[in-house]
């Protein structure tokens, strides 16, 4: 459900009100005009603006501060002024003031899909989106943090971003956000995957948002208990991970540990295997992060996972992730101990390392939120960041250079 800052008129807003309560939303501002509505946007957090198509509440600036943040920008027109006022500012999502919610509510739940303000979403929708899977051995390297963190960093550069915690052996990432999970969201998109049911209505209905000032994004929990991982088979994660491929722009999957192929030796041949959510995440995904702990026994164990991981994935498509660097446990110089050991023992000659940084996880922990929300200036936020600009999205295209150009002089011709 969505997140609602209003700016409308008295009648109006007294007329959709109670609708909008009772579609679940929740409404987090009411506001007279657009300056104060745009002032208040990062506090607000708002997933939608609904706002009146009058110059008093709508405006260019208003326009640009939603798109900016990735907030949805929807205008009541009441006259045909008003209407023409919004064509001219360049908005699409334009209903009548007097329009019932159920012709408002598509738009607010984005099920309905509109020209892009800017121009970039048909080509948005034509490029395939960026699976990116992260995997860690056994004994918590910090899969779900790093995993988290990345889908924050990702959505702040202005992705849309779809979070999955698709780990068979039980889910960390709702409790980490704050989210419910009673109900697993992934385990129900792989059952509607499966019964070819799974598209962008019901994606939205199972996703929970996690709303942050420009990094929101979109998060399907995990197992509620080791049990339920048959939910999780492999052509079922095949099938969402597609699904999720064709609605957001970049998917990133907390996968779980394990890569043993010795369940399949059992009798039963057709049986389900646990770890075949895990083996379907890594196939499908366009980049592995694999990441290990910066210790003699962490270090150990993302060796040895990288060997069997390299044999179900093309090694140009895995970057390793060492989390954790410390003296404390590596002694003087710890970022050349752990660069030696990767390349001497691992022929890795390319690894990014994550500082020790226990006061900010402790601190993202506490609050359930990300560490871009809960420590903006922590040296771990910031190696996340820069891995991910560096790493996983495309680099930005050069910026134009601003002022008037001047044109060139032509002698006029001479006969």
């Amino acid at each position: 459900m969505a997140r609602l800052a209003l700016a409308l008129d008295d009648s109006t807003e007294d007329r959709i009100i109670a609708d909008i309560v009772e579609h679940g939303h929740t409404i987090v501002a009411r506001l007279a005009g657009w300056r104060d509505l745009l002032e208040n946007l990062d506090v607000l957090g708002p997933d939608v603006a609904l706002v009146g198509a009058a110059r008093s509440t709508l405006s260019a600036e208003l326009l640009a501060g939603c798109d900016e943040r990735g907030i949805r920008l929807i205008a009541l027109a009441a006259t045909d002024a008003e209407r023409a006022h919004a064509s001219q500012l360049g908005l699409h999502e334009v209903v009548d003031h007097e329009a019932p919610w159920i012709e408002i509510e598509p738009l607010v739940s984005g099920g309905v899909p509109v020209p892009s303000r800017v121009g970039e979403l048909h080509a948005r929708q034509e490029r395939a989106a960026s699976v990116i899977a992260v995997w860690g051995p056994g004994g918590a390297p910090g899969r779900s943090t790093l995993a988290v963190n990345l889908a924050a960093e990702i959505a702040a550069a202005g992705h849309t971003v779809a979070l999955v915690d698709g780990d068979p052996y039980g889910g960390a990432i709702a409790p980490a956000l704050g989210l419910l999970d009673e109900a697993p969201g992934f385990a129900s998109a792989c059952r509607l995957a499966g019964a070819d049911a799974l598209d962008r209505v019901e994606l939205e209905r199972i996703a929970q948002r996690y709303s942050a000032p420009r990094a929101a994004f979109n998060v399907f929990t995990g197992l509620v208990g080791p049990s339920r991982w048959p939910e999780l088979s492999r052509d079922r994660v095949t099938a969402a991970i597609e699904a999720m491929r064709a609605w957001a722009e970049y998917v990133v999957v907390d996968t779980g540990f394990s890569l043993e192929h010795d369940e399949e030796l059992t009798s039963d041949q057709f049986a389900p295997r646990r770890n075949a959510a895990t083996f379907a995440a890594l196939a499908a995904a366009d980049r592995v992060v694999a990441v290990g702990l910066a210790d003699p026994v962490g270090l150990s164990r993302l060796l040895r996972g990288h060997v069997d991981l390299v044999d179900l994935v093309d090694h140009d498509r895995v970057d390793v992730v060492v989390n954790r660097v410390r003296t404390s446990a590596l002694g003087i110089d710890a970022h050349a101990q752990v660069r030696q050991t990767l390349r001497r023992f691992g022929g890795l000659s390319e690894a990014t390392l994550l500082p020790h940084d226990s006061k900010a996880t402790d601190a993202a922990i506490l609050t359930a939120r990300t560490l871009r929300d809960a420590a903006p200036r922590s040296p771990l936020r910031m190696a996340i960041r820069d891995y991910a600009f560096e790493s996983l999205l495309p680099a930005p295209e050069p910026a134009r250079r601003r002022g008037f150009a001047i044109p060139t002089l032509r002698r006029a011709a001479t006969g």
